[in-house]
């Protein structure tokens, strides 16, 4: 019993984990877009945008001088590619992890 709530645990974490990474998907972006029009720097959405992408993008454009280049911040990018890296290599291992731990779980019942 204890491993199958392990396993609904890690599928749990993953789970979480993809719907951040998802959002935080779709802000970036949103917020990219939003940089072309310049919009209202006084509007909340645009303040709540630009605080919670703001310290990311900063940190990766500090540490990768390159993503800005001929006027243009490809910064965004960056933080897009290493999303979609993390939602393919940890989401992805474990969800597999929680798999195994479910189907041992199962096992164990089957053979007790």
């Amino acid at each position: 019993m204890p491993q199958y709530v392990l396993g609904q645990f890690t599928w749990f974490v993953a789970d979480a984990l993809n719907m951040l990474l998802n959002l935080y998907f779709w802000i970036i972006v949103i917020a990219a877009v939003l940089s072309w029009v310049s919009p209202d720097p006084r509007n909340p959405i645009v303040r709540f945008l630009y605080a919670v992408t703001e310290p990311v993008l900063y940190q990766i454009r500090r540490r990768l001088p390159f993503v800005y280049a001929g006027g243009i911040d490809f910064s965004p990018l960056v933080v897009i590619l290493a999303i979609l890296f993390a939602q393919r290599v940890v989401v992805q291992s474990l969800y597999r992890l929680a798999f195994q731990i479910t189907h041992e779980a199962a096992l164990w019942t089957l053979t007790a």
